[in-house]
Order: structure tokens, then sequence, then C-alpha cells
């Protein structure tokens, strides 16, 4: 089972002006938008994603995912149409809906509620981190609590969360990490995503990342290195229950759009430095919970 990612035209608050301008200081649209998206309709998109996940991956049955931007961000007859286009093929059995925790109203919660039970799905939900002061500098414009608040919405409503956090991030330490990552646990999300953070091309981080490295070596931007990262992750891996579906545990971009860290592109050698780490330390996830 694969998934086909789609593009439903969204935006963020944090670009159109509504919070902020310019979006997150690492984010660069380019780096995940469907390659398929360009003038067509979800269920064009559908189709020609199911033929392409076909011929590459062999795969049988799809989950429809609208990946880019935030995708909830919208008026609720659009939101709709969209969702019931890309869950109307009969190859099509789950949807995944990613979003930031404060785009989220009364009206798209009884929508999601409604396709549950149509449909196997989950809301993925951008934290980050569980540090508001990481939040501003990463120009997220939403808070801690508005992530908590969404996922208390969720359980009310009966919505599985995945909850988005990364690893790496300006400023914060060992301890900022595993606060991050035990809040996630206490909120008892169905699944995690926990992404490397990487420095694109065309980003504030980027700009970030070159000033830092010429004129300031004491608040130098560092790229974790792949073995610094795989033992990090095995940290987070050690602290989450048992019954957390781990989504994934790299983040990467197209190698022509990535500035730094190198490893970051080979998914394979993040995959295996991570399995490798957990077999030295003999460790599993949910170890270190009592």
């Amino acid at each position: 089972m694969f998934k086909v990612s789609l593009w439903g035209g969204m935006t963020c608050p944090n670009r159109d002006g509504t919070k902020g301008s310019g979006g997150c200081i690492y984010c660069n649209p380019a780096s995940n938008r469907p390659f398929i998206s360009s003038g067509k309709d979800v269920k064009e998109q559908v189709a020609e994603g199911i033929l392409y996940a076909r011929k590459r991956h062999r795969a049988g049955k799809l989950i429809a995912y609208f990946q880019h931007y935030s995708n909830t961000y919208g008026d609720i007859s659009k939101l709709q149409q969209l969702y019931n286009d890309a869950i109307a093929h009969p190859d099509i059995v789950g949807l995944a809906v990613s979003t930031r925790p404060d785009c989220m109203e009364l009206g798209t919660w009884n929508l999601l509620k409604h396709l549950n039970t149509r449909t196997f799905l989950w809301l993925e939900l951008g934290l980050q981190s569980a540090n508001d002061e990481t939040l501003k500098l990463l120009n997220r414009g939403h808070t801690v609590k508005d992530f908590s608040d969404a996922v208390e919405a969720a359980h009310k409503h009966g919505i599985k969360v995945c909850a988005h956090i990364i690893l790496g991030l300006p400023n914060e330490t060992h301890a900022d990490v595993m606060t991050t990552i035990k809040f996630i646990a206490d909120h008892k999300v169905w699944g995690v995503k926990i992404h490397n953070l990487h420095v694109l091309k065309d980003t504030p981080l980027e700009k970030m990342y070159y000033v830092a490295q010429d004129f300031s070596p004491a608040n130098k931007i560092k790229c974790l290195t792949l073995e610094e990262y795989a033992s990090l992750v095995v940290d987070c891996l050690e602290h989450l229950p048992k019954d957390v579906v781990i989504h994934r545990f790299n983040s990467h971009s197209p190698r022509e759009l990535t500035v730094a860290p190198s490893w970051s592109v080979n998914k394979l050698a993040t995959l295996n430095a991570v399995h490798e780490k957990l077999t030295k330390r003999d460790s599993c996830q949910g170890k270190l919970i009592k």
C-alpha cells in the first residue's frame, strides 16, 4: 500500500498575511509539491498517481494524501469537494490530511468526523517543537497550546492524529527534544513523523545558515551528523509508547534543493543508521517507559 500525494491549492496563515508572511523558515514548497498536480483536478491527480505508484512500486490499494501546505485552511464546501473527490476512486482506501493545529474549526471537525465513517482517516498536525520560543524562531505562527487544543478536539471527534516533530532545530538541546517527545507521548497521539532538520535553498533558514557560518560562530546553525541524528531518534523511540505508529524518521528533499546536511538526501542510509543504532543499543520503542 502506498500514498498518492495530492495538491489541493492551499496556502498557510503564516504565508498569506493572516498570521505572518514567508512561511516556516525551513520550508521551500518546491521540495514536496506533487509532480502530477499542475493544472489537474484531484480526480485526475488520483488517477495519475495510482498509475505512477503501480509502475514504480507495484502498489495495490492506496491512500490519498493531502500533504502540501495546510490542507484544512479553506472554505468548508471546497474542502468537502476535495476530500470526496480524493476518496471516490475504488482503489483509494484511506485519506491523510496534513495541516496546522490552528487551521481547524467546528465545521472542519464535523467534515472529518463524517469522512472517518467512510474511509480510514488520519489528521497530520505539525508541532515541530513543544517549545514556544522555538516555534517563534521558526515563524510557525501558532503555539504549543494550539496543538494541545487541536489534539483534544481530535480525540473528542474520534479522529486519529499523527504529530510532526523536527530534530536538530536551532538552539534546541537534547533536553528540549526529550521534552517534545514526552509531550507528544502524553497527548496520546496515534502516530508520529520524526524529521531531521535540513537546510533548503531559497529559504530564510538558508540565509541564517550561511550568516551563522560566516559571522557568528557562537550562534552557528549546526546540522546534526548522521550518527548524532540516529542516536537522537533512538532516544525518542525509547520514550514513545509501543502502540504509537512511527510513520517516518527521515526527512529528505531533492539533492538540487538541499544545502545541508548532505547525508539527508539518502533515505536508505538514514533508515539503516537508525536500525543499526537500535541494534547496537539493544533498544526498542518504549523501552524506557515505566
